[in-house]
């Protein structure tokens, strides 16, 4: 159900294209709902067959077309209706902490690689994360300047600091990753 909303916030902004979604998901939702093109196309098509999004047909090159996606009024409900409602939460799966229970298992000289892989993956997130938070304070952020022409100025305030408390808690979560990580490989040498 998430990836249906995702797709809903991006069309939010304005009509795309699958290519168009894809490109966007990456550099904006993309950072909290992963999904690859062989879900989304199906997804456009479904939420299409539902009366959530229009689709026209629009030249592209010189002898093709593509589908370009525009939410419907059904799918701007939606849309609410699951802004609106509280999350059900999944129940966790966590491969990082699941080995970390059982490291006992590991070499040691294997436990403390893979802890400095999750230090390495949680730093480039943060610096990526970071990287977002500049691109809002400077209002270099393409989709949220789109985002932004389509809602009233008097909200564009709100819009901002909830994009940007999105990223600060991501922050949050990779420093929290991190900490955890090198608390590891303490913990490693301790034990050694």
């Amino acid at each position: 159900m998430s990836l249906r909303n995702a797709i809903l916030a991006l069309l939010t902004v304005e009509p795309m294209t699958g290519y168009d979604l894809l490109k966007h998901f990456e550099a904006s939702v993309g950072h909290v709902w992963h999904a690859p093109d062989s879900q989304i196309y199906p997804a456009l098509r479904a939420m299409e067959k539902d009366g959530l999004l229009e689709g026209t047909d629009v030249t592209w090159g010189q002898r093709g077309t593509k589908r370009r996606y525009a939410i419907t009024e059904a799918g701007r409900t939606a849309f609410r209706e699951w802004m609106d409602t509280p999350l059900d939460y999944p129940r966790d799966r966590d491969p990082v902490h699941l080995k970390a229970a059982y490291f006992e298992w590991a070499t040691p000289d294997a436990a403390a690689l893979q802890l400095r892989a999750h230090i390495a993956h949680y730093t480039g997130r943060l610096e990526q994360w970071r990287e977002k938070i500049r691109e809002i304070e400077t209002g270099g952020s393409d989709m949220l300047n789109r985002r932004l022409a389509t809602v009233p100025s008097s909200q564009h305030e709100r819009t901002i600091a909830f994009k940007r408390y999105t990223y600060e808690g991501m922050i949050a979560r990779a420093e929290a990753e991190i900490a955890w990580a090198r608390h590891g490989l303490a913990l490693l040498d301790e034990l050694e």
